[in-house]
């Protein structure tokens, strides 16, 4: 995928922030915190995901779907990314 190695360091940042968003919340469950504080945390990393994802798919839209010349290649790479969103919204 293209646009997976275009954006790497950009995807790559954006995964460590979740790792670090991740440990956060599990530090928040060893320690004991307050619920509303691990709610917060989990939060942040469920919008952390979601951002992600909509960051790939967006690639996936741009390059595989909208620049692709050939017709049969469009659809079937736009039914990959319906099937994505259909697991997404689950």
């Amino acid at each position: 995928m293209a646009h997976i190695q275009r954006d790497r360091k950009k995807l790559l940042t954006r995964v460590r922030r979740i790792a670090g968003q991740v440990a956060a919340l599990e530090q928040a469950l060893e320690t004991g915190d307050d619920c509303d504080a691990v709610l917060v945390q989990i939060a942040a990393a469920k919008g952390a995901m979601h951002g992600l994802m909509l960051e790939v798919m967006a690639g996936h839209l741009s390059d595989h779907i909208v620049a692709e010349p050939d017709p049969g290649r469009r659809a079937g790479e736009a039914e990959v990314l319906l099937e994505l969103l259909k697991r997404h919204a689950r």
